[in-house]
């Protein structure tokens, strides 16, 4: 684990690179692989909660998404340097609220935004189970300290007809 003092700022991954097999048809990234980068993302804040690869090992938890609401704003292409900021918006003892940004990593543009809720899950009955006392205190301090930052536009929203006027 990599755990370090959570700042008032959302959590930034690794820049990421579009890879050639994701580009399709239409001379864009695949809607699939906007999921992949923010799954990657999503991994790496994972290991500074202390909820990676090696929890699961060692102390039989994991987490497993239960919904996710993706809004595609941009395009990407092959070439385009990328980057995810992620927000901890909310969490109890089983769920974690997050908000995810997929920007062009030097232009700064905004392509994408992924809502998600997810279930923290004993692995050994494969149930929704709460988090560990020290994992829910070390989630609860990145909540408070993304709580500071202003919220960024497009949470909560839902699938829907644009209302006529």
């Amino acid at each position: 684990m990599t755990a370090t003092a959570p700042t008032a700022e959302p959590f930034r991954a690794s820049i990421m690179q579009i890879e050639p097999q994701w580009i399709d048809y239409n001379g864009h990234l695949n809607m699939a692989y906007y999921n992949v980068m923010f799954d990657r993302a999503i991994d790496q804040m994972w290991l500074q909660l202390g909820i990676g690869p090696g929890y699961m090992k060692e102390r039989g938890g994991s987490t497993f998404t239960a919904e996710c609401h993706v809004r595609y704003l941009r395009e990407i292409h092959l070439g385009d340097p990328v980057q995810v900021s992620v927000w901890l918006l909310e969490a109890d003892d089983k769920r974690l609220h997050t908000f995810q940004q997929l920007r062009h990593a030097t232009e700064g543009w905004l392509s994408a935004t992924s809502e998600n809720m997810s279930l923290h899950i004993d692995m050994g009955s494969r149930k929704v189970a709460p988090f560990p006392p020290d994992i829910s205190a070390r989630i609860q301090t990145v909540v408070a300290a993304h709580s500071a930052v202003p919220r960024p536009e497009g949470i909560g929203r839902n699938v829907a007809m644009p209302s006529k006027r």
